[in-house]
């Protein structure tokens, strides 16, 4: 991936590679970490400290994905999109996180060009350890260091989605695929750390400016866990982690076994 679609944080500017760094025509430096990511997340854009997933959550998730139960989701981003942007295509993943399903679409794009953003510098270190063929960038969604008009696919992954910036980046007839939880999502895991459920309406797919829904399907799959370990693993990444009871986590801690089903929401848009 070269440095030709990325720009300064701090002034727009292009960014071109020196030695191991990425420098723009106003002398703003950028130093490329020995992982293989570059930090283009200034100060000021930071809510937090360290914003994003924790490396606890990003641990987790890691482990819980080698289990395999989600590959599923991955295969179905590569099934709606790869088709349609051709063999070389500009790929960014907005909210990455460690870069799992990232990696499964660029085994049906091998010769693609990939970028993988997340806010969480734990989550780009690990992913820029294990694949030296992306660009890793930490940076938000809502502020992209990405050119105008030169990706050909946007995916969003359970991420934050910023239509605007997205539509920025993708070229004209680009593809923005947005994939959510759907509201029958994990719910063996809700009944186990929640005493009351409670019911939440359907939302249709939403109408973003500069883009046409092209397809919304849904994914639905059961998985089984067999220990608390791996249950632990799967309450971690997710965002009821941050929710629950005192008595929900210990309810969780105490299960040796769960059956749930995903429900996963596909929302393909193309730039108008």
């Amino acid at each position: 991936m070269q440095a030709e679609y990325l720009r300064c944080p701090i002034c727009q500017g292009s960014l071109a590679e020196q030695g191991k760094s990425l420098v723009c025509e106003r002398n703003h430096s950028f130093d490329v970490a020995r992982q293989g990511y570059v930090n283009l997340l200034p100060p000021q854009m930071k809510h937090s400290k360290n914003p994003g997933d924790t490396r606890d959550m990003v641990a987790a998730r890691r482990a819980f994905l080698k289990l395999g139960h989600y590959e599923p989701i991955g295969e179905k981003v590569a099934e709606l999109t790869a088709p349609l942007v051709g063999e070389r295509p500009n790929v960014l993943d907005a909210g990455c996180g460690e870069g799992y399903y990232l990696g499964i679409l660029r085994q049906h794009i091998p010769r693609g060009d990939f970028i993988g953003v997340d806010i969480s510098k734990d989550a780009v270190r690990y992913g820029a350890g294990q694949d030296k063929a992306t660009r890793w960038i930490t940076a938000s969604a809502a502020h992209l260091p990405i050119a105008d008009e030169t990706m050909d696919l946007v995916t969003s992954m359970f991420a934050l989605t910023v239509p605007e910036e997205f539509c920025r980046v993708l070229k004209p007839g680009g593809y923005f695929l947005e994939v959510t939880a759907g509201r029958g999502h994990l719910l063996g895991l809700k009944r186990l750390i929640y005493p009351v459920l409670t019911e939440k309406a359907e939302k249709p797919p939403r109408d973003y400016p500069g883009f046409r829904l092209e397809t919304a399907e849904t994914l639905e799959f059961d998985f089984a866990l067999h220990s608390s370990e791996e249950i632990g693993w799967l309450l971690t990444m997710t965002p009821h982690y941050w929710r629950i009871s005192k008595e929900g986590a210990e309810r969780a801690a105490a299960a040796r076994e769960l059956s749930d089903r995903a429900q996963i929401e596909y929302r393909l848009y193309q730039k108008d």
